[in-house]
């Protein structure tokens, strides 16, 4: 009967032209993701909502699938996505979104396969993150699904994901006479992938030219490449003009305090809201990535101040630390945050101008990723100059 009523509900919302109540958010865009393991829904809002996700069980009478849903509060969404979203991946039929009620918009997503689900609410811009694992029927008909993969021990590192930060209206840090942290960050990207194809690495960035893109559109090519290895490259900033160095973060559920000042800068929100994150994280699974990509970025750390020539032995070595950061936690692969140096400090910024040492720095980021897929501390100085 309820599920009647607000059927009847939205049909009367269309059929009698309700006018919208004042004072609500939109739904601004609805996208999804087939990632081997699991597919990703993501609904972008124009205000923060709390949902839960619910789970109803096939109705065969009426010819329903097995679904999951969740109502958006204070969230209009009309008739604006009246057809659906169709997804046909192995995994998911669809997603459905309706007007619940005059102050409510529910999402329905249609399974064709289940295992589990997790839920993640992000903020700026806000969005609704939903995963849904299952065992996928019909996957090799689909060209952008790799299939099962192996657990983090047991792959092999052929497929290397590199993100640079930031790109097209986002410029990232803007620091010394104009340096943008988005073009710092893609001239790194392009040297290391010089070098790691000559390693006999596969090769993907997220971003080829200055591109807007998303976190989850990052990680979704990630995904979708079968990337084994995620390393998102940028560049730091503060405002004392002191502040100088190097260093790489990896995600773990302990991060340090004083990580959150970089960590709000990188996911564009305030200090009391990484506070408010530190507990969604704690709840996420991610031990397993997190011990890879600590040994990952204690590799690479090692091999970048074990090159460091005579001219540039001033670098500060801010060490390897633990961070919320949503680009982090949206991979299921070893990642890592690599700051190359302040934008905002005089002397790391023209390191940053300065081809001889970004090509120092590929040179020796390769060689911290050669020795974490050998299994060995094979960082020994040389290959910069």
């Amino acid at each position: 009967m309820r599920a009647r009523a607000a059927l009847l509900l939205l049909l009367a919302v269309g059929l009698m032209g309700v006018k919208r109540p004042p004072g609500l958010g939109d739904v601004r865009e609805v996208r999804t993701w087939s990632y081997p393991e699991y597919t990703r829904v993501v609904v972008e809002l124009t205000r923060e909502v709390e949902p839960e996700v619910r789970r109803l069980a096939a109705d065969r009478g009426a010819a329903r699938p097995e679904r999951l849903y969740l109502d958006l509060d204070g969230i209009w969404v009309g008739r604006r996505f009246d057809d659906g979203i169709a997804v046909g991946d192995g995994l998911l039929e669809g997603v459905r979104l309706g007007q619940n009620t005059l102050h409510k918009t529910r999402v329905v997503i249609d399974l064709e396969r289940y295992s589990r689900h997790r839920l993640l609410v992000l903020r700026s811009p806000d969005r609704v993150v939903v995963d849904v694992y299952g065992s996928r029927s019909g996957s090799a008909s689909n060209p952008n699904l790799k299939g099962s993969r192996l657990s983090m021990p047991l792959r092999r590192i052929e497929t290397v994901v590199l993100d640079p930060g930031h790109g097209g209206k986002d410029p990232g840090a803007i620091g010394v006479s104009g340096l943008r942290e988005k073009d710092v960050n893609l001239a790194l990207a392009k040297r290391l992938r010089k070098r790691l194809e000559r390693n006999g690495y596969r090769v993907v960035l997220t971003r080829e030219g200055d591109q807007t893109l998303d976190l989850e559109q990052r990680t979704a090519l990630a995904e979708s490449v079968g990337g084994d290895l995620f390393i998102s490259l940028h560049a730091n900033a503060a405002r004392r003009r002191q502040r100088r160095g190097f260093e790489i973060y990896y995600l773990d559920k302990n991060h340090e305090r004083h990580t959150l000042n970089v960590a709000a800068r990188e996911n564009g929100v305030d200090r009391d809201e990484i506070d408010a994150l530190q507990h969604s994280l704690a709840r996420l699974r991610v031990s397993e990535a997190s011990d890879h990509s600590r040994t990952l970025a204690s590799f690479v750390h090692d091999a970048v101040f074990a090159g460091i020539p005579r001219r540039y032995r001033g670098l500060p070595d801010l060490g390897v630390k633990t961070g919320p950061f949503y680009v982090l936690f949206l991979a299921s692969m070893p990642a890592i945050l690599v700051e190359t140096g302040f934008v905002t400090n005089r002397e790391d910024a023209r390191l940053l101008r300065d081809d001889r040492y970004l090509d120092l720095l590929a040179d020796r980021i390769t060689k911290g990723l050669d020795a974490y897929r050998n299994g060995g501390p094979s960082v020994a100085a040389g290959g910069g100059g």
